[in-house]
């Protein structure tokens, strides 16, 4: 039982600090603009992390490594966790854990990314209803657009509603069975 409530709690904060650093990294990637609410929080809740390591760690290919490494890490040190309290290892396993952890906490990282796509878009379309000139809408909206785009060309709106955020939803749950 304090396996499960350690493990639970570890899981806790170490997905939501790769959830804010894999947003930093999306928003960097896409060019979503940091002058508003939800970007001043991943700057204020990450800089801490991400400011130390850029000066380690230049960025790559016009990517943020200083922000997409350490929530990769924070999976490795999940995954290496939950392998570490299963019981039952035996030596076969044991020499080929490493390369297990490393693999499991990529798909996990890449698994957590998706999670994040399918929530923006959701927030979203929510928002579309609901509040269409929130201040979440624009960043959410530069934070989608670049997934929207190829769907929304195959398939119009239809009677002025846009089914592309559900068609990114689902086949953005296939990539997860597939992961």
């Amino acid at each position: 039982m304090v396996t499960q409530a350690v493990l639970f709690l570890l899981e806790t904060v170490t997905g939501f600090l790769s959830a804010v650093l894999l947003l930093r990294f999306f928003m960097q990637v896409l060019r979503v603009s940091f002058s508003n609410q939800v970007g001043t929080f991943v700057v204020e809740l990450t800089n801490w992390l991400v400011k130390p390591l850029r000066r380690v760690l230049p960025g790559m290919f016009g990517l943020d490594l200083a922000s997409l490494l350490p929530a990769y890490l924070l999976q490795v040190i999940f995954v290496g966790a939950v392998f570490s309290l299963r019981p039952g290892m035996d030596d076969g396993s044991v020499e080929i854990l490493p390369l297990l952890i490393l693999w499991r906490a990529a798909l996990t990282t890449l698994r957590l990314g998706i999670h994040l796509l399918i929530g923006a878009l959701l927030v979203q379309a929510v928002l579309s209803w609901v509040r269409p000139y929130s201040p979440l809408s624009v960043p959410l909206s530069q934070l989608t657009r670049p997934f929207l785009r190829p769907i929304q060309r195959l398939l119009p709106p239809i009677g002025a509603i846009d089914l592309s955020p559900l068609v990114a939803i689902v086949l953005a749950q296939l990539l997860l069975i597939f992961l």
